[in-house]
């Protein structure tokens, strides 16, 4: 079992910054990915980032060279460093995690945190 807990949103103006931190608890040995998704309002889900357990990293192509994921396996945490921030990024933004229980597969989701990019 795995739990996760997001943090970091806020308002913040375009072209700033923003970092987002999620907290993992549990069966952290049993997380293979973790990821970030976003979800603007009337739009769908979408992937921002994921980072697997040996840390390789992928982006959608909207945020490359403008956001990094990353973690940090002592504090069982993982990161979204935002950068050059653009109103579209507006979203609320989860933390996800798929991991492994005996044989079965299973996700992992954060109660999500805002992200709003205004002037």
């Amino acid at each position: 079992q795995v739990q996760l807990v997001e943090s970091g949103g806020g308002l913040v103006q375009p072209g700033g910054s923003l970092r987002l931190s999620c907290a993992a608890s549990g069966s952290i040995s049993s997380i293979y990915v973790m990821g970030w998704y976003r979800q603007a309002p009337g739009k769908e889900r979408e992937l921002v980032a994921t980072i697997t357990s040996g840390g390789i990293t992928k982006y959608a192509d909207s945020v490359k060279g403008r956001f990094t994921i990353s973690r940090d396996n002592a504090k069982n945490t993982v990161s979204l460093q935002m950068n050059s921030l653009k109103p579209e990024d507006t979203a609320v933004y989860y933390c996800n995690a798929h991991y492994y229980s005996t044989i079965y597969d299973y996700a992992a989701w954060g109660q999500g945190t805002q992200v709003t990019v205004s002037s």
